[in-house]
């Protein structure tokens, strides 16, 4: 899957992370294809918390070991 995002809090304002199905992944400056959409998502990193809205998944919170504040909008690529 490619996840293709736009906002503040990662590497570059555009990126593209790939991941491979061995669960390792590797991220690129810019949009990378070919892009086959399957999903939108936003993504808000606020200390420890995160919280995601997606249009297939729904909305969930996580929390995460590191603290960081990231603000992302986001597309999945299948």
């Amino acid at each position: 899957m490619k996840f293709i995002e736009f906002g503040i809090g990662n590497t570059w304002i555009i990126r593209t992370e790939t991941e491979l199905e061995d669960g390792t992944e590797y991220e690129e400056k810019g949009i990378k294809g070919p892009i086959k959409f399957y999903s939108l998502y936003i993504r808000i990193w606020i200390g420890k918390t995160v919280v995601i809205a997606d249009l297939k998944e729904g909305f969930k919170s996580q929390k995460k070991n590191r603290n960081e504040f990231k603000v992302i909008f986001g597309m999945v690529s299948s």
